[in-house]
């Protein structure tokens, strides 16, 4: 898709209510306050993790499947081709198992990625940049109320910071509702079956102010087609979702956070298979999972810039990142009074 293709909304009398300045230093404490938020919620540690893995090994996230990662050579490792993580959904699980973490604990680190297939617009740069966090289940927790129970603690961390933020710069106001509202795929379907699925979304995000979309990357009942795509080998696909919601400034659904309870044995068997690639399961990832080496986990990624670019009430995703953009945005966004760092 040429990013010409992706509507480009343009603002005739935007201007941020944060200058520059302003806007690094709120990003530096937004970003604090909200770890350590999400640390305490969900008893988790912090950790290094890597920027690049060795091509081959099923560690990497190939995402939805068509996006290419970023691969390179090394001078001191000849013999390997090396590649940049696309997410850490798998490394994290298995780091929880190499690291010793008990049950009810967790995880979360620095995802940094380059997604060089991205199509670029308001909320999607080549730049990524998410807390990635995994945490250990029993078998008994993998099910509906575990995932809702953590969801709900996270809502209360992104509404703690949202509320830090707003007394440290009251320009900035309240945007999400008191509670979060769990809907299936499914049910978005019967609701409203003659729109696509990102107006769906749109629709539920605006009517609720937060959703969070469950059960999503099988096939649809009705349709038979799907909700959205979802890599096979790590969420359960009965078991995940995203946490949207409503953007006033870019009036649209906009998603934080996608995450879920991850695959057993059974379930990576079966997804592998409805995806038509079975042949994943027998790289080094999907052989530990098989084999029962791995701990039971719920874990996901909560994007760092969204979240800063929600809070701060910021146009373009390009005001709370450096990153790079072709000529026509640069142009759009300078006319727009859209400020790009």
């Amino acid at each position: 898709m040429n990013i010409m293709e992706t509507p480009f909304k343009t603002f005739k009398q935007y201007e941020s209510k944060l200058d520059i300045k302003e806007t690094h230093r709120a990003i530096y404490g937004l970003k604090r306050f909200f770890e350590q938020e999400l640390a305490t919620a969900l008893n988790l540690t912090n950790v290094s993790a890597p920027l690049f893995v060795i091509t081959g090994n099923g560690i990497n996230d190939n995402l939805n499947g068509t996006e290419r990662p970023v691969q390179f050579n090394a001078l001191g490792i000849q013999d390997q081709t090396l590649e940049i993580v696309q997410s850490l959904a798998k490394w994290k699980r298995m780091a929880l198992a190499n690291y010793g973490f008990e049950h009810g604990e967790g995880l979360y680190t620095q995802m940094n990625a380059i997604r060089s297939d991205e199509v670029l617009d308001h909320l999607h740069s080549i730049y990524v940049d998410q807390w990635d966090w995994e945490k250990v289940i029993s078998r008994e927790e993998r099910h509906v109320g575990t995932l809702m129970t953590t969801v709900e603690q996270i809502y209360e961390a992104l509404k703690a910071t949202e509320s830090f933020i707003t007394e440290q710069y009251p320009r900035i106001g309240l945007k999400l509702p008191e509670t979060i509202t769990f809907i299936t795929s499914h049910e978005l379907e019967d609701l409203y079956p003659h729109l696509t699925p990102k107006q769906r979304e749109d629709t539920a995000a605006r009517d609720f102010g937060a959703v969070f979309v469950m059960q999503i990357g099988g096939l649809l009942p009705k349709s038979g087609l799907r909700h959205d795509t979802r890599s096979p080998d790590y969420d359960d696909w009965q078991l995940n979702g995203d946490i949207i919601v409503w953007n006033p400034l870019l009036e649209c659904a906009y998603e934080l956070s996608s995450m879920g309870i991850r695959v057993d044995p059974d379930a990576l068997t079966r997804q592998l298979t409805e995806a038509g690639c079975p042949e994943r399961a027998s790289l080094e990832f999907h052989q530990q999972l098989l084999a029962n080496q791995l701990p039971f986990t719920i874990g996901g990624g909560i994007g760092q810039s969204r979240l800063c670019m929600f809070i701060l009430e910021k146009a373009h995703i390009g005001e709370v990142q450096s990153s790079v953009w072709p000529a026509d945005i640069r142009t759009l966004c300078e006319t727009s009074g859209i400020n790009l760092l």
